[in-house]
């Protein structure tokens, strides 16, 4: 007969894993879905496109596309190597602590947290909106747009909390049906040889069709879609082999997102053609609705009943989006507290290993930032979804650039790789590619938050305020902790 002790010993967790996220867990594909889930991307054609061509550089936006994937190609170079050597839930805070000092890497912490529950929150912003304009279409009533927002963080809650499987389940469901309509109307447009005008390679791809315009906006909205694939180190310790793991789906996201959006967006053009594509995204921003420039061509296509599928695929576009960055964010509060640089009650895990309290104060952050803009009674999109989107890609941005320059300091300092591509040269071309990725947004800030210059000033400088006081946190943390041991 067993002891008590025995016994006690089998109910209670083992001690390898306690404090753990659950090991094993993820393969590549299950990380490449929630790395695409984060991506959106019906959300990110449908939304960005259409401004990248009508304000930006026009037919050649596609163009933009290829030149983003290139820089943050160049950037994951020197972001899997350091992977090799450093896995954590903190991603970006962890690597930064690493190269550039614990302080800095504590204030970058704060600043992805920041980001990823401001770009959660733009997504129940635009998300509620188009939830209740279903609801209203189809049943007649009139739910508000923040009703629909807070119900969906209650089954976003329950599904994080329901372990890491689960959640990349559903993800591969809804990535799967939105990639796949898209997929299929892009091959389908190549197949037939194009629009009006062809293919039109060299009006989307040639040098004077990329420098046409307002080519740095392009850039800008083209370098926002990419935001997202560093998630693929935040479940390093939930993947299996995450040395072989991570590095694998860090890349095939790059390459995945890149050839889709660029692909996508370039049939997109074709369908139109190279010479009236401007005008008509200019058009549709205009009307109001900026998706009917690729709704419109889809159900040419395909048929009428695409305009009832495609809002109801936005609107899980948009969950599939809210649910990876919940799980983002809940890992880093996860990571900070067991660092010690947040209560340790946020590093408990739950039956299932996931971080259960931490994702229920993300879900609280998340409902503390959509609950002003509903009493307010302002405008989710123009906005929430703005303002957020836009302080969160500028945030993130920012920690790109931060890991960049560590991974070049990490490794000169340390010496545990050696080959000079992977820890200098792409790192450094990668760094250069990112500050002018963010001398950009900054340029065209008022554009991407659509808000006037004062209003994107404060936000703009909410990015470096939130870096200033992590940075001053942590040294206030080491002196007390000093006069504490002194």
């Amino acid at each position: 007969m067993d002891s008590p002790t025995a016994v006690r010993n089998q109910t209670a967790p083992d001690a390898s894993t306690a404090g753990k996220l659950k090991p094993n867990s993820l393969g590549v594909l299950g990380i490449l879905f929630f790395v695409l889930s984060a991506q959106a991307p019906l959300t990110g054609i449908a939304g960005a496109v259409p401004i990248a061509v009508a304000l930006g550089n026009g037919a050649g936006a596609p163009a933009a596309y290829v030149a983003a994937g290139v820089i943050t190609l160049l950037f994951s170079v020197g972001f899997v190597a350091m992977g090799r050597h450093v896995v954590d839930a903190g991603a970006f805070y962890t690597y930064i602590g690493k190269g550039l000092g614990r302080h800095l890497g504590t204030g970058s912490a704060g600043v992805a947290l920041f980001a990823y529950c401001a770009i959660q929150a733009a997504m129940y912003g635009l998300y509620g909106a188009t939830v209740s304009g279903l609801l209203t279409h189809y049943t007649g009533a009139q739910v508000p747009w923040w009703v629909c927002a807070l119900v969906t963080m209650a089954i976003v809650q329950v599904l994080g909390a329901a372990g890491i499987e689960m959640g990349a389940k559903v993800l591969a469901v809804f990535v799967l049906a939105e990639f796949s309509i898209l997929s299929v109307f892009a091959l389908v447009t190549l197949f037939k040889g194009g629009g009006p005008e062809g293919l039109g390679f060299t009006g989307s791809f040639s040098p004077a069709a990329v420098v046409q315009g307002a080519p740095g906006v392009a850039m800008m909205f083209a370098v926002a879609s990419m935001v997202g694939f560093e998630a693929t180190a935040i479940y390093g310790e939930e993947a299996r082999q995450p040395r072989k793991t991570v590095p694998r789906a860090t890349y095939l996201a790059v390459a995945c997102v890149t050839g889709f959006f660029s692909f996508a967006s370039w049939m997109l053009v074709s369908s139109y053609g190279a010479s009236k594509a401007t005008e008509a995204a200019g058009s549709a921003l205009q009307s109001g609705d900026s998706t009917a420039f690729v709704f419109m061509p889809i159900a040419d296509l395909f048929g009428t009943w695409v305009n009832d599928v495609l809002p109801v695929l936005l609107a899980t576009s948009l969950f599939a989006g809210i649910l990876a960055f919940h799980n983002s964010a809940n890992r880093y509060l996860f990571s900070l507290s067991r660092d010690g640089l947040l209560p340790r009650k946020l590093s408990a895990i739950n039956r299932r290993h996931s971080p259960g309290v931490a994702g229920g104060v993300q879900t609280a952050i998340a409902v503390a930032l959509v609950l002003p803009f509903a009493l307010t009674g302002r405008d989710p999109v123009l906005y929430l979804f703005s303002w957020g989107s836009g302080v969160a890609v500028l945030a993130i941005m920012l920690m790109y650039l931060l890991t960049s320059i560590s991974v070049i300091v990490f490794f000169r300092r340390d010496r545990l790789d050696t080959r000079p591509w992977n820890t200098l040269i792409a790192p450094a071309l990668g760094a250069l590619g990112i500050a002018g990725a963010i001398w950009l947004i900054v340029e065209n800030f008022t554009m991407l938050v659509g808000g006037e210059g004062g209003t994107a000033l404060w936000l703009a400088l909410t990015v470096p305020a939130v870096l200033a006081v992590g940075v001053a946190a942590a040294r206030l943390t080491r002196d007390r902790t000093a006069a504490t041991n002194g």
